[in-house]
C-alpha cells in the first residue's frame, strides 16, 4: 500500500483590507487605531495646583522668673557653659543652657550646685532654654555621707521617670520635704520607699495599692497580694514570681505608716519590683551602690 503524504493547509483566504477594520471595530471600538499607532492622546484632566500648607506659627518666646528649682544634673556645654537639667516647682523638668558658667569668676559656679534650693529665671522658645537668673536661697541643711548619696538617688529616679515640661508641684514639695528628712537624719529606708510611691503615683505608673482589682474591695490584712504593674493588686497564686505582700503592708504604704519590721521589708521588695519593670532594664547606679552599702 502506498501512503501518500497530505499537506494540511493552514492558511485561511486573506480578508480584505477594510473586512478586517470593520471586524476589529465591531469587536473593539477604537482597536485599530491603537494598532496602527493613530490613537489621539487621551485628553489630560485640569488639575488645581495644590493649595500652599498654612505656615506653622513661630513658636513663643518663653520667659520665667523667681521660680524655685534644684539642679539635679549638669554637664558641659562648649568651652565655657553648662547644660544643666533643673526640677522647678511649676514647670517640672528643664534644660537650661549656663552660659559662662565654668569660667573662673562666674558667680554661677558656686550657685548652680546639687540639693541647694533656688530661685531661677530662664527664656527661650526651644527645647533647651537659656538661663538669665539663679540665685541661692537657703534655709536647707547640707546633704553630707550616706544622705548625699541618697540624695542622688532621687535626682536619678526624677530623671529617669519624669519627663520634660510636665509640672509635677505636689512631688516637687514632696522632694523638698525628703531633702530635708535625709538632712535631719531620718531613716532612709522609710525615707526613700515614701518618695518612690509618690514619684510613681505622680507619674501614673501606679494606683491605689489596697484595692483589689479582682473583688473590686479593699484588701484583707492578713491575706498575701501580688501587684500587678499594669492593673494593681490581686490575690497572691503559687506560681507568682513577682513579691507576696501582705495586705496590711499594702495599707500601712498607702496612709505613710513605715513603723512596722515587715512594712519596710515587704515594701523594699515591691519598690525595688516596681521600679525595674517601669525603668525596662536601664539600671539606676546609685541604687545599686546604696544596695552594696546599705542594703536598701
Amino acid at each position: 500500500m502506498t501512503e501518500h503524504a497530505v499537506e494540511l493547509d493552514t492558511k485561511e483566504p486573506a480578508l480584505p483590507e477594510e473586512s478586517v477594520n470593520a471586524t476589529l471595530t465591531r469587536l473593539s471600538p477604537g482597536l485599530p487605531e491603537k494598532l496602527a499607532g493613530n490613537r489621539k492622546p487621551a485628553a489630560k484632566k485640569a488639575t488645581r495646583p495644590a493649595a500652599p500648607r498654612p505656615a506653622r506659627p513661630p513658636a513663643k518666646e518663653i520667659r520665667i522668673a523667681g521660680q524655685p528649682g534644684f539642679v539635679l544634673h549638669s554637664y558641659p556645654y562648649k568651652e565655657t557653659s553648662l547644660i544643666i537639667d533643673v526640677f522647678s516647682r511649676d514647670h517640672g523638668r528643664v534644660a537650661l543652657v549656663a552660659k559662662g558658667a565654668k569660667r573662673p569668676h562666674s558667680k554661677l559656679r558656686s550657685v548652680l550646685q546639687t540639693f541647694q534650693p533656688l530661685t531661677l529665671g530662664w527664656t527661650g522658645k526651644s527645647e533647651v532654654r537659656t538661663l538669665i537668673d539663679a540665685e541661692w536661697v537657703g534655709g536647707m541643711l547640707p546633704l553630707e555621707k550616706s544622705a548625699l548619696l541618697c540624695g542622688f538617688y532621687l535626682n536619678e529616679l526624677l530623671i529617669k521617670f519624669m519627663v520634660r515640661d510636665d509640672p509635677h508641684p505636689a512631688l516637687f514639695d514632696h522632694y523638698v520635704s525628703t531633702l530635708n528628712q535625709l538632712a535631719h537624719n531620718e531613716p532612709a529606708s522609710i525615707v526613700l520607699r515614701q518618695f518612690e510611691l509618690a514619684l510613681l503615683r505622680e507619674s501614673g505608673l501606679v494606683g491605689n495599692l489596697t484595692l483589689c482589682t479582682l473583688t473590686r474591695r479593699t484588701v484583707f490584712a492578713q491575706e498575701y497580694y501580688v501587684i500587678d504593674p499594669e492593673l494593681g493588686a490581686r490575690p497572691a497564686r503559687a506560681a507568682d514570681t513577682a513579691p507576696r505582700i501582705l495586705g496590711k503592708t499594702l495599707t500601712d504604704m498607702h496612709i505613710g505608716n513605715y513603723q512596722d519590721a515587715v512594712t519596710q521589708s515587704q515594701s523594699k521588695l515591691l519598690m525595688r519590683y516596681l521600679l525595674a519593670h517601669h525603668l525596662h532594664g536601664a539600671q539606676l547606679n546609685t541604687r545599686q551602690i546604696l544596695i552594696d552599702l546599705q542594703n536598701l
